[in-house]
């Protein structure tokens, strides 16, 4: 028998976490909850929505999980923000491993971890709690993510490295060995970081420019 989840979210994240949960893991997903200033709705996914402040009356702890299915926004804060409160509600709190995923860590995977298909996690890295692996990563060995960090899709985390808290790594970022980035650093789309990452900091790629001749000049293609 399927363990009963109640999800935290009415946004594509909770659409998508919906969808994995429902067809890739030991959960059945029963209802949705939001703060009651943002109830909008009475049903999502054709589930019930409740408001937040009274979802232990519906759908107690004591029968239910919960998996908090928000994005990077405030950096992360929100996603810690409702994670800390539905843990303190009493809550199991469920974590998202995809079957397509390649964990050799042992399972040293948080709680409210969302880890996509295709990610190799190699052995000796942890995993912190409240932590998003979007499709498509290598964290390498000895490595560690820490708590309430969303990491987008195809990033390198070489071996060694250590993430901070609240941090937001963008999409083909590369992190080069036993390397430190502090707590809510942003690294932008592309970047290579080849150095210690001081907390706060941020770092952007340069973006492709746009070439001065047409697409329609270009006499190969």
């Amino acid at each position: 028998m399927k363990k009963r989840l109640v999800i935290f979210g009415t946004g594509d994240i909770a659409q998508i976490a919906h969808s994995y949960f429902s067809t890739d893991s030991e959960y059945e997903v029963i209802a949705f909850t939001v703060d009651g200033a943002y109830l909008s709705e009475a049903e999502f996914c054709g589930l019930p929505v409740v408001p937040f402040e009274a979802v232990t009356e519906t759908f107690p702890p004591s029968d239910c999980a919960m998996f908090v299915a928000l994005s990077y926004t405030k950096l992360n804060a929100l996603r810690r923000e409702k994670y800390e409160a539905a843990k303190a509600n009493g809550y199991e709190i469920a974590s998202y491993v995809s079957s397509g995923a390649n964990v050799l860590n042992g399972g040293h995977i948080g709680e409210n971890c969302f880890i996509f298909e295709d990610n190799t996690i190699q052995p000796f890295s942890t995993i912190g709690d409240n932590v998003i692996l979007w499709s498509g990563n290598h964290i390498g060995h000895h490595s560690t993510i820490g708590n309430h960090t969303f990491i987008a899709s195809h990033v390198v985390v070489s071996g060694g490295v250590e993430i901070g808290e609240q941090c937001f790594i963008g999409v083909n970022v590369t992190l080069r060995d036993h390397i430190k980035v502090g707590d809510r650093c942003v690294i932008g789309a592309g970047a290579l970081i080849l150095a210690d990452a001081e907390p706060e900091g941020v770092y952007m790629a340069q973006a492709t420019e746009r070439s001065r001749v047409p697409s329609t000049k270009l006499r190969k293609i």
